[in-house]
């Protein structure tokens, strides 16, 4: 009768689980903050205001704008001389709230729900974070504003056609102005996502954009004359508008000027956040 003799030794080592090998690069970090931005139901609602703004104010503005020349009645001076490119971006001033609000979102929305510590915890570089959520924002509302734009152009072409006011795309500088209006609004979203991780807070970034666009021009008619012609030409708002007027004067810059300030106030924006991301903790 045979007999088997077994032998004690260690046992196997058992085989190292491998895991992929994640690596943070540029690519995932924009497409993360893709997904995030449109998962939130406040982009959609916001978005659809700023071109909705920008369509409806600009049919409101051609229509009004033909009632009155058609009453017969003397015109108001400033639509004596308003031409279909001028009435079709007078919904501007309205989506330039929408999207800065919604830009201030995207960043200091993530500080007041506490998921920046989760996003910067997978991104610990902090920096490209920013800049994704700038230029993913900056794209989608230069997209959206620039649709709205030449849309509210089609429209306001056929209201005020065979008035003094009808221009259409073939008339020089009427193209130039209208993409013009639409990369002024994607710097503004630029701006409002700044200004969102420079405080950290809704509701002081909503109320520094809203100042700085809207409120700062109204105080700076409060100065002399001679400062007014000096300062009010390189606000943000007033540098922004040359960027999509049709003509220019002695008070206004020139369309590439007024890019090249407004440029630089958008930098400016971006940088003070990037150097707040970098120095404070989240």
């Amino acid at each position: 009768m045979s007999t088997v003799t077994v032998t004690d030794g260690p046992a196997p080592a058992p085989a190292a689980a491998t895991r992929p090998e994640y690596r943070v690069t540029g690519r995932r970090v924009l497409r993360s903050e893709w997904a995030k931005m449109w998962s939130l139901r406040s982009t959609w609602i916001t978005l659809g205001l700023g071109l909705l703004f920008l369509v409806a104010f600009g049919v409101i503005a051609a229509a009004h704008y033909r009632s009155e020349l058609d009453s017969g009645r003397p015109m108001r001076p400033d639509a004596v001389s308003a031409t279909a490119l001028d009435l079709s971006v007078f919904g501007t001033n309205f989506a330039q709230l929408a999207l800065g609000v919604l830009g201030v979102l995207v960043t200091a929305g993530e500080y007041s729900t506490g998921m920046i510590r989760s996003t910067l915890a997978a991104v610990p570089r902090r920096l490209p974070v920013l800049w994704s959520k700038a230029a993913v924002f900056g794209l989608v509302a230069l997209a959206v504003s620039t649709v709205g734009v030449f849309v509210a152009f089609t429209i306001d072409s056929g209201i005020v056609s065979g008035t003094p006011a009808a221009l259409t795309l073939s008339h020089s500088g009427v193209v130039r102005s209208l993409l013009g209006a639409g990369l002024y609004l994607g710097l503004v979203g630029v701006i409002g996502t700044a200004l969102g991780a420079l405080l950290r807070s809704v509701a002081g970034g909503i109320s520094v954009l809203v100042a700085s666009l809207m409120l700062v021009p109204g105080l700076i008619s409060l100065l002399p004359s001679s400062w007014q012609d000096d300062i009010s030409p390189y606000l943000p708002s007033s540098a922004g508008r040359a960027m999509f007027q049709l003509t220019h004067d002695a008070t206004s810059l020139s369309p590439a000027a007024g890019l090249v300030v407004f440029l630089g106030w958008t930098v400016l924006a971006l940088a003070g956040a990037a150097c707040r991301l970098v120095r404070s903790d989240a």
